[in-house]
């Protein structure tokens, strides 16, 4: 597998809202980090898998890819969405793909909580 084709599945997974098969990415020894803590190992991942997807099954959330870069085992996407909760007016996340899995990822955002 490529660095893309790993992103597209997780992209795929993510936009279905398909826990199961977003996990296929990671493994035990995959972080994620984020401006709301550091997630390690599949559990914790999971967990914030879950939440994000309850937050953004809710009727009226979109989200919308405005750029993919992959270049070697890097890749980088730029991101918005809005939820009944929140707008996410500019997300990255950055992914480090080696031996077709997600090992390393950071997440950054301006999220703005609607009032």
């Amino acid at each position: 597998m490529t660095t893309e084709s790993v992103l597209d599945h997780h992209l795929d997974a993510f936009t279905a809202q398909d826990l199961d098969e977003c996990l296929v990415d990671y493994t035990d020894d995959s972080v994620i980090i984020t401006n709301m803590g550091t997630f390690r190992g599949l559990d914790e991942i999971e967990e914030l898998f879950a939440g994000l997807f309850e937050e953004f099954s809710q009727d009226g959330s979109t989200i919308e890819l405005d750029r993919k870069t992959v270049e070697d085992e890097y890749a980088y996407i730029v991101w918005h969405g809005a939820t009944p909760d929140n707008d996410y007016e500019f997300c990255t996340d950055t992914f480090v793909v080696e031996d077709d899995v997600i090992t390393r990822q950071t997440f950054a955002g301006k999220i703005e909580p609607k009032a």
